[in-house]
């Protein structure tokens, strides 16, 4: 019974460590996540605030769809070295990208909707419609 153990653990290893572990099997470590978000309500906007330092503001798309905003973001970089000789050549490529979306209340102006970038956030400005004030009416009871 202790060698049908050992094998459950080699196989177990075997499959957890040795198949399934990127770094090992010498796949880069990209580290990359989705970038973070803080959504922040105020009296007459939503303030949505993305981090995401690095980026360019070209690259930005923002999208709204029916009452979907769509805050995405997509850069390519390629490098290619050639030695002197011309003989050598070495390339690489980078491919960056994310997509956040967001169900925006009925109650969003959806033509103001603004959006800044500075110092690597990006600043999503939804106001909200001015609400009618109702006006107090009493009904006499006859």
């Amino acid at each position: 019974m202790n060698n049908l153990s050992r094998r459950t653990n080699f196989f177990d290893d075997f499959f957890t460590n040795e198949l399934l572990d990127f770094k090992r099997a010498g796949f880069p470590e990209t580290g990359l996540t989705s970038p973070s978000v803080n959504v922040k309500e105020d009296a007459d906007r939503f303030q949505i605030m993305v981090a995401a330092p690095g980026i360019k503001k070209e690259n930005f798309n923002i999208n709204l769809e029916k009452n979907i905003l769509t805050i995405s973001s997509e850069n390519k970089t390629e490098n290619e070295e050639v030695d002197e000789n011309g003989t050598f050549t070495r390339r690489e490529f980078n491919y960056n990208s994310f997509s956040r979306s967001f169900t925006l209340p009925e109650t969003v102006e959806s033509e103001k909707i603004e959006a800044t970038y500075e110092d690597g956030i990006l600043n999503v400005t939804v106001p909200k419609k001015e609400e009618s004030t109702q006006v107090l009416k009493t009904i006499e009871v006859k």
